[in-house]
């Protein structure tokens, strides 16, 4: 029997060979997004599972309230003493490492010196937390001794070609010898950091680098990474976090010193992050590397979903409407006593054949498309990973869900009639009237037009974001990371560099614009006839006296910082967002006397706003001060051809600083990597707006050919009696239309209500345009239209004797 099935099915692939491209064409797109969206997903959901204790492994994470119990600043890493006191306090704890990233370094190696920027410090006992491939060293000693370090595989073979570097030594910063210890093998692609270098946290100890006293008491430097490993319970799961989180604040009231007054669990709060959340589900203000969002995963997934959908409906509408046509052949094999179930088999068979055919071609689609992704995602996503048990028990799984439900309604439906009414030809007008395979094309159309709608939006609010004015230049300034000693005079570097005629100024920062403002100390104004805490969150940034003009930042009030005024280096500069919290306007706050961290003077100008932070984050209050020991970046704001401009401030610095590699990057691409996650956003909801829509008009354009041959008598006899060609171009079209219209009348809101909550991530954004709508519905109509008037065309005009003739 079931060979007879199949026999049958591939006879009818045969007989209509264009409604079965169709339907094959159009499962195959669905099944090959599916497919590539399921590899980028489930590489999304493996970061950091590697781990042979990620179950029970957490990231210690700090939170800081403002007066009102608000949160202001929400950090991935914590204070220094945190770590041995949480190990030392809870018999919960197994282990407590930490790892501190230094963000960048000068690594010395002979002649061979290069910038690094993935240099981490981390403690002895870290490979008994997280899982490293180590080939080289004892992983039990590597990074017990101060000043050792231990390479990645790429970076020793960087320095040291193909020999054994352990022994060695490297210059660290062109102030410290290292001593390499050990290789490991880099980290897999899905772990949430990928350090090039390992330093022995021991190091830290020496009074030159940080000092012993400042790990147990410095709790301001929140910057260290701290992995905690919970012990097992005798269930073998871990011992609840809860538990611990719960017992924090006490923990805290403990140790931390408060401040003006107030205990510590009242403006801060620890919390342990599950290691496998760090990827997606952590939303810290400072991460080590750049994360993903379980949201988009949702996104995805519902759109990969969405897409197969929309197939899976092709194929029942297609199935539906040609099933007038095999009416009499389930009469017949009724009448010679064929069960209902064995027609239903018969038919959910030939829909699985014709699933199967699809997926196969799908695969090779996702062979075709998988380098163009892995080039769009940055990953190394391989077919190989289809060959996983679980992932090819969901693969059997999905395509015979797919067959199943595209050919369910046809199966069931049709072979719940009687044989008689059947074989009198009752069942054919019901079956062409296709109320289903209307609702199916509403619902395919309303999808697509969701897409477009999405897409227009995204693009508005990105073109919204490069149009917007940010308060300062960023373009063609050229940034690099302070490479000085207290011998270097920036003087005579800055006007060295002008009188290139390539550099219009140079300025300096401990932060850039396009990063994250981390950084707050206590303030306090005069409040009656004494200095009082401000209770605004107010957050700093270093600077010298060219960081303003440099960046074209415009004063509201007051002035710059001045060389010719010895005592600026205790005066403050606001932007406008912190005065006006603080009650004042800019005019007003000029001449307050006002503390801000080691500066307690006055406040001597103010700025107008500008978006330091990515729009993402509402304004910041910003108070500037002048601290030249923490200005770590140089920005340099170019003029004139851009590439000579470069290699003239390159043989300047190399003048300045010739042991110190010229790295630099521009401003603006950093500015463009903040929206990168959005701009990857709108090319996929294009590219898929594009595959639903070509779906949909495959089907549409298959049911149009199948209305066309239905309606072939009706066309003759109209041509007959004096219809037009455009006359009947437009009948046809009409019905079709109609059902676009509906459409785009139920995905409107959809689509407004979806893209509402997505600019909500915005503090700064665009309004939803009426044009998103007309242009959704406008570009749907059109597609559809043409797609349509391709077969009302060529039916009206068919001579109208050979339609007469074709029954």
């Amino acid at each position: 029997m079931l060979r007879n099935y199949l026999l049958i099915a591939f006879r009818n692939l045969r007989k209509h060979k264009t409604f079965g491209f169709i339907n094959i064409v159009g499962v195959a797109v669905g099944l090959a997004c599916f497919l590539l969206i399921a590899l980028y997903v489930q590489d999304e959901l493996s970061y950091d599972r590697y781990n042979t204790h990620a179950d029970r492994t957490y990231r210690l994470t700090r939170t800081f309230l403002t007066s009102d119990g608000s949160p202001s600043l929400k950090l991935a890493q914590a204070a220094p003493p945190f770590g041995p006191l949480v190990k030392q306090d809870f018999s919960e704890v197994e282990q407590v490492v930490r790892t501190l990233d230094l963000s960048n370094g000068l690594l010395r190696v002979g002649e061979h010196s290069f910038n690094e920027p993935d240099i981490f410090l981390a403690e002895a006992n870290l490979f008994k937390i997280l899982d490293f491939d180590i080939t080289s060293g004892n992983p039990d000693q590597a990074l017990v001794n101060p000043f050792s370090i231990m390479f990645s595989r790429p970076m020793a073979q960087k320095y040291f070609g193909s020999e054994n570097p352990v022994g060695k030594t490297v210059r660290f910063n062109n102030q410290f010898d290292l001593t390499i210890t050990g290789v490991y093998e880099p980290l897999p692609a899905q772990a949430h950091f990928h350090p090039g270098f390992l330093i022995s946290f021991s190091t830290l100890n020496d009074n030159r680098i940080y000092g012993a006293e400042g790990l147990r008491t410095n709790w301001s430097n929140n910057s260290f990474n701290t992995y905690v490993l919970l012990k097992q319970g005798q269930d073998g799961t871990s011992v609840d976090p809860r538990q611990l989180e719960a017992a924090f604040p006490a923990f805290q009231d403990k140790y931390v010193p408060a401040e003006e007054g107030r205990k510590a669990s009242t403006w801060s709060v620890l919390n342990l992050q599950k290691l496998t959340d760090i990827h997606l589900r952590s939303h810290t203000d400072s991460e080590v590397e750049p994360t993903g969002d379980i949201t988009y995963i949702y996104l995805f997934s519902a759109i990969g979903l969405f897409i197969l959908l929309i197939a899976c409906i092709n194929y029942m509408n297609l199935a539906t409407a040609r099933s007038a046509g095999r009416a009499k052949e389930v009469g017949m094999r009724k009448v010679v006593g064929a069960l209902r179930n064995q027609l239903i088999g018969q038919f959910l068979s030939e829909s699985l054949v014709l699933v199967l055919l699809a997926l196969g071609v799908a695969i090779f689609l996702v062979m075709l498309g998988l380098p163009a992704l892995n080039d769009f995602t940055s990953k190394q996503l391989a077919l190989s990973q289809l060959i996983n048990p679980v992932f090819l028990a969901v693969l059997v799984g999905i395509t015979l869900l797919t067959g199943l439900v595209a050919g369910s309604y046809p199966a069931f439906f049709l072979t719940s009639f009687r044989p008689l009414g059947v074989l009198k030809g009752q069942i054919a007008s019901t079956l062409r009237s296709g109320k289903l395979r209307q609702v199916l094309v509403i619902t395919q159309f309303s999808i697509a037009i969701v897409l477009i709608i999405s897409t227009a939006v995204v693009y508005n609010q990105m073109k919204y974001i490069q149009e917007y004015r940010l308060g300062y230049a960023k373009d063609q300034v050229l940034i690099l990371r302070d490479a000085g000693d207290s011998t270097t005079n920036y003087e005579t570097l800055k006007q060295q560099l002008v009188q290139t005629g390539f550099a219009r100024d140079l300025g300096r920062s401990s932060r850039i614009p396009s990063g994250r403002l981390l950084d707050s100390y206590g303030a306090m104004a005069m409040k009656g006839d004494t200095m009082a805490p401000v209770k605004i969150n107010l957050r700093g940034l270093s600077v010298d006296y060219d960081f303003i003009p440099a960046y074209q930042i415009s004063m509201a009030a007051g002035r710059n910082f001045a060389r010719s005024y010895s005592t600026d280096t205790a005066m403050v500069i606001l932007n406008e967002t912190a005065v006006r919290q603080l009650g004042w306007t800019p005019d007003q706050a000029i001449g307050k006397p006002f503390h801000y961290g080691p500066a307690k003077g006055q406040i001597i100008g103010v700025t107008k706003d500008f978006h330091f932070e990515s729009l993402h984050q509402q304004m910041a209050a910003l108070a500037m001060i002048l601290r030249p020991g923490q200005l770590n970046w140089l920005s340099i704001p170019l003029k004139g051809n851009t590439t000579e401009a470069v290699q003239r401030v390159e043989s300047v610095w190399k003048q300045f600083f010739p042991q110190q590699p010229f790295d630099y990057k521009f401003l603006d691409e950093r500015f463009d990597r903040l929206y990168a996650r959005e701009q990857t956003q709108q090319t996929l909801f294009s590219i898929f707006s594009g595959i639903a829509i070509l779906i949909s008009c495959l089907g549409l354009f298959g049911l149009s050919m199948f209305m066309a041959e239905a309606r072939t008598k009706e066309i003759g006899i109209r041509k007959v009696l004096g219809a037009s060609e455009v006359s009947l171009v437009a009948l046809f079209s009409k019905d079709f239309m109609k059902l676009v219209l509906v459409a785009l009348v139920i995905a409107s809101p959809v689509g407004w209500y979806a893209m509402h909550k997505w600019l909500n991530d915005f503090a700064y954004r665009t309004d939803i345009q009426w044009w998103v709508f007309a242009l959704a519905g406008g570009l749907t109509v059109l597609i559809a239209l043409l797609t349509v008037s391709f077969q009302s065309v060529k039916a009206a005009l068919t001579n109208p004797i050979k339609s007469l003739k074709s029954e």
